[in-house]
């Protein structure tokens, strides 16, 4: 039995609410769980005291038995300091300038440090 800390949705259409739960790998997002361990409002201010709420002590108990966290839910505890937080993936390089981009920029650099 894989048991998994993860999100579940609540709430109406366009308003979300979270519940932070241990559930069974294998069981549906939103279906069976074992025990709810927190509650995450993304509706509210990132500096509002109840965009998120953990049971600490509880959360402890399930990751000492073996419970993994979702990638979500692993960043929420890595912020709380209850994990090490994860590792932010490393960025593609996609958004920067194209080769001749950056030629164009170096020689105007060069043509403004000449004058």
């Amino acid at each position: 039995m894989a048991l998994r800390i993860r999100l579940t949705r609540g709430g109406a259409k366009r308003r979300p609410f979270y519940r932070i739960v241990v559930a069974e790998g294998s069981s549906p997002r939103d279906g069976r769980f074992i025990e709810i361990l927190g509650f995450y409002n993304p509706m509210m201010p990132k500096d509002h005291e109840d965009r998120l709420r953990l049971k600490e002590e509880r959360i402890r108990h399930w990751l000492s038995v073996g419970a993994t966290p979702s990638e979500r839910v692993a960043r929420f505890l890595g912020a709380a300091g209850i994990l090490a937080p994860p590792e932010v993936p490393q960025q593609t390089k996609q958004h920067l300038p194209k080769a001749k981009a950056q030629e164009r920029m170096k020689a105007k650099a060069e043509a403004a440090a000449a004058e």
